[in-house]
């Protein structure tokens, strides 16, 4: 049986190249921290990087909707939250809608328990975008927003939602759409259909 060769004392590190390695080691988590970790998990950015990689966005949405979470658990089960208003405009007659007759794009999510996604438009300021999205299996929480250009605005929010339709008007050029997230116990998918004008349509998240 063959063992390794023992190594000698000066093949080893030195304390102080195991030193150097950690602190090297620590200055890194930390930088990772401050620029990634702090904005994309809790929207605080102190650098200013996490804006300009759009991780600060996401981290101000997963609290917002981790604040709606602990206000769900808070409220009874028999009170059932209300249904949230098209964002402008008139909605999409429901009959056309549910047949898919004339949308431009359809896009299909499948969100875990605790999963959310991101799906945005690229729009021009005044573009408006006719949508209709619904769940199936479940319910999700959401946020109609936009950024873009150093601006960002909320448009709408709702809890335990199983689905949504309405005119989506740009308030400024960006991109523009919603954030889910599945705070059931099971496996939720979501169905978005749009039409109008904008320029793509993409999952950010």
């Amino acid at each position: 049986m063959y063992n390794s060769n023992t190594p000698l004392p000066s093949e080893l590190p030195s304390s102080r190249q195991l030193l150097s390695s950690t602190l090297l080691a620590a200055i890194a988590a930390g930088i990772l921290l401050v620029t990634v970790v702090l904005p994309a998990e809790y929207g605080i950015d102190p650098t200013g990087i996490g804006q300009a990689l759009r991780l600060t966005e996401m981290g101000q949405i997963k609290q917002q909707l981790a604040a709606q979470a602990e206000a769900d658990a808070a409220t009874p089960p028999a009170a059932a939250a209300p249904q949230p208003t098209a964002v402008t405009a008139t909605p999409a007659p429901i009959a056309e809608a549910a047949q898919g007759a004339g949308w431009r794009d359809e896009m299909s999510v499948t969100l875990t328990p605790g999963e959310g996604a991101e799906i945005k438009l690229r729009m021009q300021a005044g573009d408006k975008a006719e949508y209709r999205w619904v769940v199936k299996g479940g319910a999700v929480n959401f946020d109609t927003h936009g950024d873009g250009g150093g601006r960002s605005i909320s448009y709408e929010k709702g809890r335990g939602v199983q689905e949504d339709q309405g005119e989506l008007v740009a308030a400024f050029t960006g991109n523009h759409g919603w954030y889910w997230r599945n705070r059931g116990q099971a496996n939720v998918t979501l169905v978005l259909r749009t039409r109008g004008t904008y320029t793509d349509i993409k999952r950010a998240i």
